[in-house]
């Protein structure tokens, strides 16, 4: 698990003033196509970065089917036009945007807003 660093309020260009980011790592630090956990707020978090779209994405690492926090050691790739990560063990299929299980559509991970800010990544708290 990464350690989380410091706390930085939304810059004036953000969308929402009122809301607080944490910074979790540097974007070169990431590894490309993975995962990575990090603790945020007691809880247990899985960033991906995918580096041929350069997107970034926040979901729970908790895996409600199979009641372990293993998906950031999932695989992701993309399902139509959709980013997901398919679950190490089960190998459901999560949307990295909305946080669906594709094969258990009442299924739903938690997901955070995420941001590159300066070269940080940040999610929002």
């Amino acid at each position: 698990m990464m350690k989380v660093s410091s706390l930085q309020a939304a810059s004036p260009a953000t969308p929402s003033t009122s809301r607080l980011w944490q910074t979790i790592c540097a974007k070169q630090d990431l590894p490309p196509h993975a995962g990575v956990c990090v603790r945020l707020n007691e809880r247990h978090v899985a960033i991906f970065f995918c580096a041929r779209t350069g997107a970034l994405y926040a979901v729970d690492n908790f895996d409600p089917i199979d009641k372990t926090s293993v998906l950031s050691r999932g695989i992701i790739g993309s399902i139509g036009e959709e980013a997901v990560v398919a679950s190490p063990l089960f190998k459901q299929h999560f949307n990295l945007k909305t946080g669906q299980c594709l094969e258990q559509p009442d299924i739903q991970l938690k997901t955070y807003p995420i941001r590159c800010h300066e070269g940080l990544v940040q999610v929002a708290v």
